[in-house]
């Protein structure tokens, strides 16, 4: 092994066991998010943004032959999008839950992906590593923003791209996110998951220094009625799954009551749910 090779791995090793002073800390911080991520069943919720995963590496103009890093990668959508376009493509999530499901998506394309668990505050891989890293609602649920905002520019490449879906504070995901601080407060400190979904927030996070191309775009919600998303929203997606079993009946009930009022402000489909999901896309040349 060479004396870089070697370096490199000790670097790797270093981002992997956590910041010095910092190790109990991240670590309590990665088992609350695994135990977030693994709750529920994020695959059926996954499943209705892979619109977003292709679009976002148009806006990103990818190149066969680039090398892409995915952070947060989920279910693997962004990834197995970039795999399709030749790219060779790392992906990472902290939870081995959803990157064997990913894992399994790639194996049934044909597609080679090297999968990997890890933090997107300590992204276990060198700097300057790739031409083009993403996140499609993934990275902005980091609970250290600024770091993982860091770790995003440092594994860049000169002359790279970091691109980004995340979901705008006035969206259906920001006000749903929002409604669960509600009833459950966050961290002392804590910003909310939506600040990277707007301008102010990207320009905090990544500097003045940084080209920023930013895109409002929609998914679309489609269910057979609200109170049918409402009760599969509430079963798979694993923040609304924990605020859930943090309250009590009463506050359960009251967080449910909110959720539906919520859909129905926004639903367009009459009986039937037809419902805009807002975000940012994001091309960052840092």
């Amino acid at each position: 092994m060479s004396e870089q090779e070697t370096d490199e791995r000790d670097h790797v090793r270093q981002r992997t066991n956590g910041r010095d002073g910092e190790q109990p800390q991240t670590r309590e911080r990665d088992d609350e998010q695994q135990r977030t991520w693994a709750t529920g069943d994020y695959r059926s919720i996954g499943a209705r943004f892979l619109l977003a995963a292709e679009l976002l590496c148009e806006a990103a103009r990818l190149r066969a032959g680039e090398e892409h890093l995915d952070v947060a990668t989920g279910t693997g959508n962004t990834a197995l999008a970039a795999a399709r376009r030749s790219a060779r493509v790392t992906a990472i999530d902290l939870v081995p839950d959803l990157l064997a499901h990913a894992t399994r998506r790639a194996e049934a394309e044909g597609l080679a992906i090297d999968f990997r668990q890890g933090d997107a505050e300590a992204l276990p891989v060198p700097d300057a590593s790739y031409d083009l890293v993403t996140s499609t609602f993934g990275v902005m649920f980091a609970r250290d923003q600024a770091q993982a905002a860091a770790e995003l520019r440092r594994v860049t490449r000169p002359g790279g791209r970091i691109a980004l879906a995340c979901w705008t504070p006035s969206g259906y995901m920001g006000r749903m996110l929002a409604l669960n601080t509600k009833y459950v407060s966050p961290a002392p400190g804590t910003r909310p998951e939506s600040r990277w979904g707007t301008a102010d927030g990207l320009r905090e996070l990544f500097g003045p220094g940084a080209a920023i191309e930013a895109e409002t775009r929609e998914l679309w919600w489609r269910f057979s009625s609200p109170e049918e998303h409402v009760r599969a929203w509430c079963a798979a997606y694993g923040p609304t799954v924990m605020a859930l079993a943090s309250l009590d009946a009463s506050g359960r009930e009251s967080l449910v009551a909110d959720l539906t009022e919520l859909v129905h402000e926004l639903n367009t489909g009459g009986e039937t749910l037809l419902m805009p999901l807002e975000y940012l896309e994001i091309v960052i040349r840092p």
